[in-house]
């Protein structure tokens, strides 16, 4: 492991707003702030934003700007990663802002029924030969319905065209609610000052003159 890699690992522990529970603390049971992320952490009752697989935190960071009475909470396994979303948080001295270093496969220990009002799933890795580790394939599905809020909604932006049609087909097949589907956001006359927060890797995407896509669905038939 590089000597940076070490630094911010180390200074990942100096970060209150950046959660880093061991495996025993998640596995098969719920998180000490399972359901009390409003009252214990944040000290609020403002609605809470989710952002799965946020990397730097780049859009965690920047909704938490621009929407200052939520709250918000990226979530990632890469601890360098985090570390950059967590710095700038920390030194903004944001409070409306916290990360959580897990495997989404352990997200529903952190949040209880309806806790949840939003989520945001920026561009994950497509999993082109094992759809079931998608973050959009059911068996997440369902573990986001155990949190999100009934009409609670999920954004997906991604440059896999593979993974955009692959969770339009799932939305369609489940006959859950389809607000918006573009095939090329910046194409469309849709890319409002939320949707057209770009993150590292989707810059890199535009360079290269990659399309991006955005899905906005809901997961209330799922829940019930």
């Amino acid at each position: 492991m590089g000597k940076n890699k070490h630094r911010r690992f180390a200074e990942n522990t100096t970060f209150a707003l950046l959660h880093q529970p061991a495996f025993e603390d998640v596995f098969n049971r719920p998180y000490c702030l399972k359901g009390q992320w409003r009252s214990a952490f944040f000290r609020n009752d403002h609605p809470l934003t989710l952002e799965l697989g946020c990397g730097r935190g780049e859009y965690t960071v920047e909704l938490a700007r621009r929407y200052p009475s939520q709250n918000f909470i990226g979530v990632d396994i890469k601890g360098a990663r985090l570390w950059r979303g967590a710095k700038t948080a920390t030194e903004e001295a944001m409070a409306n802002v916290a990360f959580i270093r897990t495997r989404i496969d352990f997200i529903a220990s952190f949040f209880a029924t309806g806790e949840v009002d939003e989520l945001w799933i920026t561009f994950p890795d497509p999993q082109v030969k094992n759809p079931r580790k998608r973050l959009t394939a059911p068996p997440f599905l369902a573990r986001y319905s155990t949190f999100l809020k009934p009409g609670g909604r999920i954004h997906l932006k991604t440059d896999s065209q593979l993974l955009h049609e692959y969770t339009k087909e799932l939305v369609r097949q489940n006959g859950l609610p389809l607000y918006e589907a573009l095939n090329d956001l910046y194409g469309s006359s849709h890319a409002d000052d939320i949707l057209s927060i770009k993150t590292h890797y989707e810059t890199l995407f535009l360079q290269q003159g990659l399309k991006i896509t955005y899905l906005c669905f809901g997961l209330d038939r799922l829940m019930r």
